[in-house]
């Protein structure tokens, strides 16, 4: 059985913190809240507890994983530096941004997926950056769920899917964003590379750098999670709707806008774009446990803000990329 203890989210107990540091820094694996989602962690440099996850969550061994630290000068265990990334994580450390360095010898292969990139990031959340602070090491840590399902963002989720899995269960409460850190690959600070959208926003990040964000190639996009296997889906269709046209038949609906004719027992309407983000995951798995025959989701309007994450998210959930 997994032992689970809920904690304040503001004021974590440290007692039930430094039960699950030990666990961790003997091996084990303990789920824990961020600001984005779940997180299931391990020490990123012990390759066998890393393993664990991968067994744990059915997780392909050349996704690699993202490192998480308490403090930018933890980073400089693991990841190669240069100016340009020093800056951004100065800026917008804690927070959604995961950052690809060169990787040093010290982080383990089964950690970084095989390449010679390492990501890392540090999470905006009390009870997360106490419990790394607690253990020996950066935690390796992506969400705390069945590989390719929805993102868990409450401990209930995680628990349900998890159970006899791991070791622990750290309840801080509902996360606050939602959906993922944004990825994006540093190691050639003249042209850096948005992996994946996610919770920071293209423009914050360009706007700091002073240029553009390019495109990855289809190598290069592989030294992110969550972009070269389908991700985020539930055991239902997913199905994109837009203003202006028809809801699909029979399906359940998420999104801003009320659909002509939508069933209301069968919505969720959300007041804001944040809102939406904080509720796609959750409103998947509810949608789940309804048994309806689809989902339709709307499709966000804008491509600034979070609308580039949440777009990439809903489209990956559909099978479409």
């Amino acid at each position: 059985m997994t032992i689970s203890a809920t904690v304040d989210r503001w004021n974590p107990n440290p007692y039930v913190l430094s039960k699950a540091a030990r666990i961790i820094n003997a091996g084990g694996l303990v789920a824990f809240p961020t600001e984005t989602v779940y997180g299931l962690g391990a020490d990123a440099l012990n390759p066998e507890a890393v393993s664990k996850i991968f067994t744990a969550k059915g997780r392909p061994q050349d996704n690699p994983l993202i490192l998480h630290v308490w403090r930018i000068t933890q980073a400089y265990q693991v990841v190669e530096f240069n100016d340009a990334a020093e800056r951004l994580m100065n800026v917008f450390w804690p927070g959604p941004l995961t950052i690809v360095l060169p990787a040093k010898d010290i982080v383990p292969s089964i950690t970084r997926g095989g390449l010679p990139t390492a990501a890392v990031r540090m999470p905006d959340n009390v009870t997360a950056l106490t419990l790394i602070y607690m253990c020996d090491n950066p935690l390796a840590a992506p969400s705390a769920n069945i590989s390719g399902k929805p993102s868990p963002t409450d401990a209930d989720t995680v628990y349900k899917e998890m159970n006899g899995k791991i070791d622990m269960i750290v309840d801080g409460g509902s996360v606050t964003l939602g959906i993922e850190s944004t990825v994006i690959d540093m190691t050639d600070p003249s042209q850096p590379l948005m992996l994946r959208p996610g919770g920071m926003p293209r423009e914050v990040i360009e706007k700091e750098l002073g240029m553009k964000l390019e495109v990855p190639d289809n190598v290069t996009a592989k030294r992110s999670p969550g972009t070269h296997y389908r991700h985020y889906a539930p055991s239902v269709p997913v199905i994109i709707w837009k203003k202006g046209k028809k809801l699909p038949p029979d399906c359940a609906y998420m999104g801003i806008d009320t659909p002509e004719g939508v069933d209301r027992k069968k919505a969720i309407i959300f007041d804001s774009l944040g809102n939406y983000a904080r509720g796609l995951f959750s409103g998947f798995r509810k949608f789940e446990n309804d048994n309806v025959s689809c989902i339709a989701v709307q499709w966000p309007e804008y491509e600034y803000g979070l609308s580039e994450g949440l777009r990439d998210r809903i489209l990956r959930s559909a099978g479409l990329v």
